[in-house]
């Protein structure tokens, strides 16, 4: 079978999916739009905040 212009061996139609990527481009996708509302050292604390509960609790549970 004769592989045909603009489409990949799959059968894709490349043209338009690099149509569909350039259009996505420009919409904040979730990795940075959510990023920039983190912040990182306050997660960091709230991580060590969670993991000394978790080591007084583990000494609770032990009786």
């Amino acid at each position: 079978m004769a592989k045909q212009p603009n489409q990949s061996q799959a059968g894709t139609n490349v043209q338009e999916v690099r149509q569909q990527n350039a259009q996505s481009a420009g919409q904040g996708q979730f990795g940075t739009e959510f990023a920039s509302e983190t912040n990182a050292a306050e997660v960091r604390q709230q991580n060590q905040q969670a993991e000394a509960r978790k080591g007084q609790n583990a000494g609770k549970q032990s009786r």
